[in-house]
């Protein structure tokens, strides 16, 4: 299939995806494994981040695609297709997350610098442990400053597209996102100036 050839990474412009997301919605395998291929990072990473477990953002990542099978034919093109595809990820983390009806520390997650071969193994530990209490600091938000924050620092949308995907005014996604960084500010100022003298 053509469309295949199109998709060079995880961010795909919808308009790119007009005609894989039609040929999904008449069966075609192909097609829908080139939508897999070129969303399941980005669900996953949604996944993890908002219910800080892999193990479980490995099964919702799996749910979705699923319920995508059975569902891509609702897609009516009223939105941008990424903005519906959110939306069925936020609202499986949720439904999961009462399942669970417990907090779940967000996981710690290996992240290496591109320049982290030059710092020394104190600095690397160092910024491991920070980046480990930014992970702890959102995953303590509820879930209403959480999602905001995920969708607007890890997937980069827009204050129109944030509300969108969680069904609300753009004047609430930034309440939201204004009470969050007030609330990881407080959480995180012990980090101030951690890394001043480099």
């Amino acid at each position: 299939m053509q469309a295949e050839q199109r998709v060079q990474d995880s961010r795909v412009p919808d308009s790119i995806n007009t005609r894989v997301i039609q040929a999904c919605q008449q069966g075609d395998r192909e097609a829908f494994r080139v939508l897999f291929e070129a969303y399941k990072d980005r669900v996953f990473s949604i996944a993890c981040y908002s219910l800080g477990d892999e193990a479980a953002a490995d099964d919702v990542t799996q749910q979705i695609f699923v319920k995508l099978i059975t569902r891509i034919g609702q897609f009516r093109g009223e939105s941008e297709f990424s903005t519906w595809l959110y939306r069925l990820v936020i609202n499986s983390c949720l439904d999961e997350r009462r399942k669970r009806r417990r907090f779940l520390p967000v996981a710690e997650f290996e992240t290496v610098s591109n320049t982290a071969h030059h710092k020394t193994p104190e600095t690397r530990y160092a910024r491991r442990e920070v980046a480990d209490s930014v992970r702890q600091a959102i995953g303590g938000l509820k879930p209403k400053m959480r999602l905001p924050i995920l969708l607007k620092y890890i997937e980069g949308l827009s204050y129109e597209e944030i509300g969108e995907v969680l069904g609300c005014s753009k004047g609430t996604v930034a309440s939201r996102l204004n009470r969050a960084h007030k609330a990881l500010a407080k959480s995180l100022v012990h980090l101030r100036g951690e890394f001043e003298m480099e």
